[in-house]
């Protein structure tokens, strides 16, 4: 191809070439220069303000404006200025669009590394482990790559290349290569969803159906917990996230509720005088919020009541000594009041099977007028409750 065809004749006068020319260098100072104002401005906050996200997001977004970015949106609006003939608007079109493109994705990638970190360092507590640091780059890195994948896919469509077919390609590659490893990447976005939700950290005492136990380490794929028998348990992480997970180490209250039962025939006045006494006995505790003792229920065989009370604070030390401090006084209390806790006496009737079927049978000869006596004949009831007779001996 003779590449006087490919670059025509432009047949561009001095002065306009020198007006774009002019225009270009104008376009690059102001440009720059704004660029670099706006970034003085930013960097002499100080304070609050200073750490504000969207000016700490700023800051670093806009280090990464490229020089050659600039210098070439400057060419371009000179050449905007320029007289061009038809092939040169497009080619200039596509110019701009990929200036322009390239420079907003340096940005957003800038912006998403910035903006990520700063989440995960505020909600992080300061408590980052490989397994947080490692999740946090795969997330990071897999956003800056979409961002990348965009903007390189809209580049080519603006060039005019069908990329239709290659998006599809992409797809069904993609389907296969997550169908191939479904469960490992379960377990990886588990691992993301742990690392930024953190349902729970590591060091904390947590509780699942199956065991309990003290989280160890937290990886890309398993979670391993110490469990109170002393063994380690090994847990995938989709696995650990589909149960329910209660967090003992983020408990900061303890609700304790228990049933005090006593003996029936305890008289109404004493009864009556059961709350109060005990009431005072959980007031005196250290730490103990008294919630309610109250008669809940009364039948034939006991009287109990219903005892709810709050603990301040979540430790299990605290709360056995406490439980253990109220049960003994309630005993005290309770045998100076002179309350039974024993159920109701119950009997218990013992009857030899053999003198009741002698019994049985005596009544049934008595009503048929048959004679007992020695000599003659007993009967005995059969199974089907009809009368047996035997001579005696």
């Amino acid at each position: 191809m003779d590449i006087h065809g490919y670059f025509p004749s432009l047949d561009i006068a001095w002065t306009n070439a020198a007006f774009a020319l002019a225009a270009a260098v104008l376009t690059f100072a102001l440009i720059h220069g704004a660029v670099a104002l706006f970034r003085k401005r930013l960097a002499a906050l100080s304070g609050e303000r200073a750490h504000k996200p969207i000016v700490e997001v700023l800051r670093h977004t806009l280090a990464r404006t490229s020089r050659f970015a600039i210098f070439a949106t400057a060419v371009l609006v000179g050449l905007e200025v320029l007289d061009l003939p038809a092939p040169w608007n497009a080619r200039v079109d596509h110019l701009w669009f990929i200036t322009l493109g390239a420079q907003i994705a340096l940005w957003l990638h800038r912006a998403i590394e910035v903006t990520a970190r700063r989440y995960f360092r505020v909600h992080g507590k300061g408590l980052e482990d490989d397994q947080v640091t490692v999740a946090h780059t795969l997330m990071i890195w897999a956003l800056q790559w979409s961002v990348w994948t965009i903007f390189a896919l809209a580049m080519l469509s603006n060039l005019g290349i069908n990329v239709t077919t290659f998006v599809a390609s992409l797809g069904i590659g993609g389907v296969a290569v997550a169908l191939a490893v479904q469960n490992i990447l379960g377990d990886l976005f588990a691992s993301l969803s742990i690392a930024v939700d953190k349902p729970f950290e590591v060091g904390d005492a947590v509780s699942v159906p199956e065991f309990s136990g003290t989280i160890e380490h937290v990886g890309l794929k398993t979670t391993r917990i110490r469990a109170l028998s002393g063994e380690q348990i090994v847990i995938a992480n989709a696995e650990l996230l589909r149960k329910v997970v209660h967090n003992f180490k983020r408990q900061s209250t303890r609700r304790v509720q228990y049933a005090l039962r006593i003996n029936p025939s305890t008289p109404p006045e004493l009864v009556s005088r059961v709350p109060e006494a005990l009431g005072d006995i959980i007031k005196a505790q250290d730490k103990v919020k008294f919630d309610h003792v109250n008669l809940t229920a009364m039948n034939q065989d006991y009287l109990e009541y219903d005892i709810v009370y709050n603990m301040q604070e979540a430790d299990y030390g605290l709360f056995l000594r406490t439980q253990q401090a109220v049960l003994l006084q309630t005993m005290t209390m309770l045998r100076e009041l002179g309350i039974s806790t024993a159920p109701r006496a119950r009997q218990l009737l013992v009857q030899d099977p053999a003198v009741d079927s002698a019994a049985a049978a005596r009544a049934a000869n008595d009503a048929r007028g048959t004679d007992t006596h020695e000599g003659g004949a007993i009967e005995l009831p059969d199974g089907r409750g009809k009368l047996q007779s035997r001579p005696t001996h």
